[in-house]
């Protein structure tokens, strides 16, 4: 969808926006937002939300995995396998097809991902501690719509068929 100068709204506003984001990109990128004490930095973003949707979604094989992520079965195959090689991930026969492969958050995975949630709640009780309750769920709930957008935004170019969902 195109959209002129006229229906975008205020331009230094959306300057300012947009500079905003990069800059939230970056400082998340760069504590890639890790949490607190010896957790802190220990697991990397893909990492993270693999886990976190198989924990959430349960069970399921490469090519649903990388659709509810909207990203394509290569990049999980990638990120998955040193996931598998430590133990946060394992690999099972699907049971009504024992040929296709399904992947599953396994204790150590499940344990491992809590503790990171763990820190990275911390982490945000932290830096928004001064907030009302009302701003952390204002920001929750405008983050949460700017994150549809975007993936809403990337759909015609993730896999075709696929109904990705919002990363979480």
């Amino acid at each position: 969808m195109s959209m002129d100068m006229t229906t975008l709204g205020d331009p230094g506003l959306l300057d300012t926006l947009q500079h905003e984001v990069a800059v939230f990109a970056r400082r998340a990128e760069q504590t890639r937002l890790g949490g607190v004490g010896q957790v802190r930095n220990s697991m990397d973003r893909a990492a993270y939300l693999l886990l976190n949707r198989l924990d959430n979604e349960g069970p399921m094989g490469v090519k649903a995995l990388a659709a509810s992520m909207g990203i394509d079965s290569s990049t999980v195959t990638r990120q998955v396998a040193p996931l598998v090689d430590t133990g946060l991930v394992k690999r099972t026969s699907h049971p009504e097809d024992g040929r296709a492969v399904v992947l599953q958050l396994s204790p150590r995975g499940l344990a491992r991902l809590e503790e990171v949630r763990s820190s990275r709640r911390q982490l945000m009780a932290e830096l928004t501690h001064d907030w009302a309750p009302e701003e952390r769920e204002a920001f929750c709930s405008l983050l949460t719509r700017f994150n549809s957008a975007l993936s809403a935004r990337m759909a015609p170019q993730a896999i075709p068929g696929a109904n990705p969902q919002p990363a979480s």
